[in-house]
């Protein structure tokens, strides 16, 4: 069985090397090869107009990530403060209450600070509203300025 392998290997490298001399002085057509060249030579001008897109799209999402980021944090630090000053007055008040000389005083105050807090409220909540919808104004213009400029560059590239 081995002298059997043994000769179909010889065979195959005697045809192999045969039509390797055949070929050899096969000239491939200059119309062929300038063709071939134009041909890579485009493939990898598109490739590298497809990487600046990519790249420029990747630029845009981290920039509008960076910038809905900065926005969050500017609507939680809002909230933050607000938190901050209706407790700081929540605890003024209490103070206030504690030191009342009557029952009816007592009564005056509260009601006066839940008046107060209620008006409080009502401005924070529409400062908040406010606040939320220019940041949301300005996250979507961002990100269809950055969509039209990737669009743009991905129709340079077909």
């Amino acid at each position: 069985m081995n002298d059997q392998v043994k000769m179909m290997n010889d065979q195959f490298a005697k045809q192999t090397e045969e039509m390797m001399k055949a070929v050899k002085d096969i000239k491939v057509p200059e119309n062929i090869q300038a063709v071939t060249e134009e041909g890579i030579a485009k493939t990898r001008e598109a490739y590298e107009k497809v990487t600046v897109a990519a790249k420029d799209t990747s630029k845009a999402m981290e920039d509008f990530s960076d910038t809905a980021q900065r926005n969050v944090k500017k609507i939680t630090d809002k909230i933050t403060s607000n938190i901050e000053g209706n407790t700081e007055a929540a605890f003024k008040a209490a103070a206030a209450v504690a030191k009342a000389g009557s029952l009816p005083e007592a009564a005056k105050l509260h009601t006066d600070f839940i008046q107060r807090q209620i008006s409080i409220a009502n401005a924070q909540t529409k400062d908040l509203f406010e606040l939320t919808a220019k940041l949301t104004k300005k996250n979507a213009e961002a990100w269809n300025a950055s969509a039209a400029r990737t669009f743009e560059q991905l129709k340079k590239t077909a």
